[in-house]
């Protein structure tokens, strides 16, 4: 019987080189075996598409005369399904430059890095170079060096504003030669079921990645780490070195820290991801920066 586990490592075994098919051969020995296998089928596969030709005429004729009857030509219907909603374009540009990659102790960009790193994900929060992440990011970080590296490679040693690992939060500060953008935040409470979001954010260390889904759930009781929390729940996609990301709707407003994922027997996502509530993200986040400046 499958296993639910929680969140994954900032790096997860199930990622697969670009070189290598996923049974890990290279993938010129694979492309080598299909082109045997083809010239095997090619018999079979033209009798069937002979019959597909004659199937074809038949059922375009039929298709076409009923959208012209509609006044439209064919082939246009097919070629303006399901585009890209502009809004969700205009808000993955919006993020992306205030989304920065995060790594704490010994992380590094090519790997988990030594001495118990971690990698993750962050964004800024204020004017000042306030960057909201997760603290499980420092923890595995074992108390070392944070590193911050910005969309445009640059690189800066954060500030430790403080933690609060009851929420799963942290803040870190950059210099202002930084010139982070910081990022809207939604309303409190206005976060719906069945919006579309994106999450932003560097899974396995591809920085800039975006991925949409909608809001599966609000309010969604879970346990992260020893912890309960409240969290918003979404099918976007979410994996190790997104948690610290944010979590944004259509108008670019975040709406939740990236967190934690469900997954079965470690293998990735499933499409079950949870973001810490924007509400709580301010509440923790004005605690911290009052506190530490």
């Amino acid at each position: 019987m499958a296993v639910q586990t929680g969140l994954g490592e900032p790096r997860g075994p199930w990622f697969v080189s670009p070189e290598l098919d996923p049974d890990g051969r290279a993938r010129r020995e694979a492309e080598a075996a299909a082109r045997d296998g083809a010239a095997r089928r090619w018999r079979g596969r033209l009798l069937t598409a002979f019959a597909v030709i004659v199937l074809s005429t038949v059922s375009g004729a039929t298709a076409g005369g009923w959208v012209a009857s509609r006044g439209g030509a064919p082939g246009e219907t097919a070629a303006s399904a399901a585009p890209v909603p502009a809004e969700l374009v205009t808000a993955a540009e919006r993020t992306v430059p205030g989304v920065v990659s995060v790594l704490a102790g010994g992380a590094g960009t090519g790997g988990a890095g030594t001495g118990g790193g971690a990698t993750g994900s962050g964004f800024a929060i204020d004017d000042q170079q306030h960057i909201i992440t997760n603290d499980h990011i420092l923890a595995k970080g074992g108390g070392g060096s944070v590193t911050v590296e910005l969309p445009d490679g640059r690189r800066y040693t954060a500030e430790v504003v403080g933690r609060e690992p009851s929420s799963d939060l942290a803040v870190l500060r950059v210099p202002p030669s930084a010139g982070l953008s910081p990022l809207p935040l939604a309303k409190p409470g206005t976060t719906r079921v069945g919006e579309p979001v994106l999450a932003v954010g560097s899974p396995l260390g591809l920085a800039g990645t975006v991925t949409a889904g909608i809001v599966s759930a609000v309010d969604r009781q879970v346990r992260l780490g020893q912890n309960r929390h409240t969290a918003v729940q979404t099918d976007a996609s979410i994996n190790p070195g997104n948690s610290g990301g944010p979590l944004v709707n259509a108008r670019g407003e975040v709406v939740g820290v990236n967190t934690a994922i469900a997954t079965i027997d470690g293998n990735g996502s499933i499409g079950i991801g949870f973001a810490i509530p924007i509400e709580q993200v301010q509440q923790t986040a004005d605690t911290i920066i009052g506190k530490g400046g």
